[in-house]
């Protein structure tokens, strides 16, 4: 079982750039899909990126164009590129991977394990 650690949140003014890092534990990184979600205060926890263990990218319409996903499997990391932030992009960001086959890869529940989150505050 991959365990997962966030890093790189922050304090950042709005129309600046922060560079979110999952590192996974574990030698099978490779065989993971893994995502990002986040959680802003009171609300539910949305889906933000994911990439999967052939590369391809997802993302969510309201992050799209201004965040990149990627990973580097040498490094058991996957990595969050967020550019242009806003004050809406303020939330806890969690990273997640899944083993299975295949996956929704929106879906909280396709998600077996999570990391412990990392928090981003954009300031207006």
């Amino acid at each position: 079982q991959v365990q997962l650690v966030e890093s790189g949140g922050g304090l950042v003014q709005a129309g600046g750039s922060l560079r979110l890092s999952c590192t996974a534990s574990g030698r099978t990184f490779s065989n993971y899909h893994m995502g990002w979600f986040r959680q802003a205060p009171g609300k539910e926890r949305e889906f933000v990126a994911a990439i999967t263990r052939s590369e391809s990218t997802y993302y969510a319409d309201s992050v799209k164009g201004r965040f990149t996903i990627s990973r580097d499997n040498a490094k058991n990391t996957v990595y969050l590129q967020m550019n242009s932030l806003k004050p809406e992009d303020t939330a806890v960001y969690y990273c997640a991977s899944s083993a299975r086959l295949t996956v929704v890869v929106a879906a909280k529940g396709a998600y077996s394990t999570w990391g412990q989150g990392t928090l981003l505050t954009v300031s207006s």
